[in-house]
């Protein structure tokens, strides 16, 4: 039962959002943005046969091109020039943020302030067209040796014209979209990369229904796996809801304190740990590192050497060692970037600072000691949560040669990212009324004064 001070938040939420035209303006940008993204993900490379390239991934369609296909939100099998999506910028970001902790002067930039982090955004820009050179080079070789069911080759004119063209048509329709992502979190709602990982996503989710139903009328796959599939799908939503919402909750004392002439009573407050706190970061980070290097060795395992071939089959989608890596890395990830985000000794000390203490524990060393053993538990079990869902599912799809859409790494982005834009949203709706608030009791005053 919604209680009366639910119904009238929810009330003041939509009279608030009716007179918020900057959030207003704010969603509309973000849409377009949006619908600019879909739209290039249908502009192709120059060069490409489009029957033959289709023919390719046809044969290709359940295997590692399938998934990050799906990322790509299909610009990777249209071979757009938003094929690459925002993948190479999110590689970039992983291998500086490890550089932050073995090199000093990367790590320095972090005690700089806003200047640091425009540095580091400007680094990562820079690696993320070095990446993307590579990755757009490797992907065009490739091309150039792929051939359709025919035996002809998905490429027109091979050669360095060739190689030049999908090299800086993959590098402007990249950083293209990482400079829409900035824009969609500085000017839209909610964060602009994970929004068109997101929109991509959902863009495959009807042709993947389509293709699981179609399924099921030829005989391919019965009613029962089909329904089984869909109740699956329907309770890892509620998992996912479920652990991110859930919170280790420590409660914080302070003492009386003297405001004043006014004696302040003492206070408890408390200290909110996720489960899960590095929430999508994990399952993308190992996503971004694992997928291009093996969409490369595929491209190239039909001509290439024998070891290239045999690394495509072992690294093929479902197989042992292509499930232990991704694991790993997930794990890896959820540590690596809790310490990133959560620092014991740092909050600790702001503890100290404002006479915050823990229950029991002395402030200080002690403080960041148990801070720091709550959250390497809570992380454990973070990363045991993230490695179950993204893992178990692709073993069942695997088997069942279901669409990748339908799996738990794809279903926890989505609602992790709808999550934290109905937040943002949320957010935006509060600062709107209290801003109204203080209006009116501005112009309160000011009627009193007079």
């Amino acid at each position: 039962m919604v209680s009366l001070a639910e119904k009238m938040a929810a009330n003041m939420d939509v009279s608030a959002f009716s007179k918020a035209t900057e959030l207003k303006k704010r969603l509309w940008f973000t849409v377009l943005a949006l619908v600019v993204f879909r739209l290039g993900t249908f502009i192709p490379l120059p060069g490409i046969d489009p029957h033959i390239l289709s023919d390719i991934f046809a044969r290709n369609s359940n295997g590692i091109l399938g998934m990050f296909n799906m990322f790509a939100g299909g610009a990777l099998e249209r071979m757009t020039i938003f094929a690459l999506n925002i993948m190479p910028y999110i590689s970039a970001s992983i291998i500086l943020q490890l550089g932050q902790s073995v090199i000093p002067s990367l790590a320095a930039l972090k005690k700089d302030g806003e200047a640091g982090h425009r540095r580091m955004t400007h680094y990562t820009k820079m690696l993320t067209v070095l990446i993307t050179i590579i990755q757009g080079y490797g992907i065009a070789v490739g091309l150039e040796g792929m051939t359709g069911s025919a035996g002809v080759s998905a490429v027109v004119n091979p050669g360095f014209v060739f190689k030049f063209t999908t090299v800086v048509s993959l590098v402007g329709g990249t950083m293209f979209i990482v400079w829409l992502g900035d824009q969609i979190t500085s000017r839209g709602v909610g964060n602009g990369s994970s929004l068109i990982i997101t929109v991509g996503i959902i863009a495959n989710i009807p042709s993947a229904l389509a293709q699981t139903f179609e399924l099921g009328r030829v005989g391919s796959m019965s009613l029962g796996v089909i329904a089984m599939l869909m109740v699956m799908v329907l309770a890892l939503i509620y998992v996912i809801v479920l652990v991110e919402r859930a919170q280790r909750k420590i409660t914080i004392q302070y003492p009386k304190r003297q405001m004043g002439a006014r004696m302040m009573a003492s206070e408890n407050s408390h200290l909110p740990l996720k489960i899960n706190p590095t929430g999508v970061i994990p399952p993308i980070f190992a996503s971004s590192l694992l997928l291009l290097p093996i969409t490369i060795a595929n491209f190239s395992a039909e001509n290439g050497p024998s070891w290239v071939q045999t690394l495509s089959q072992l690294l093929g989608h479902g197989q042992p060692l292509y499930l232990s890596l991704y694991a790993a890395l997930i794990i890896f990830f959820a540590f690596f970037y809790t310490a990133v985000v959560f620092n014991p000794e740092e909050t600790a000390e702001n503890l100290k600072k404002h006479g915050g203490f823990i229950a029991g524990i002395r402030p200080g060393k002690n403080t960041a000691d148990y801070l720091d053993y709550v959250i390497t538990r809570l992380t454990v079990l973070g990363a045991a949560y993230l490695t179950a869902l993204c893992i178990l599912p692709e073993i069942l799809i695997s088997k069942l040669s279901v669409p990748f859409v339908l799996g738990g790494t794809t279903l926890l982005i989505v609602v992790q990212v709808t999550m934290d834009f109905v937040g943002q949203l949320q957010s935006h709706l509060i600062a709107y009324q209290y801003e109204g608030l203080i209006k009116k009791a501005a112009l309160a005053n000011r009627g009193k004064r007079r």
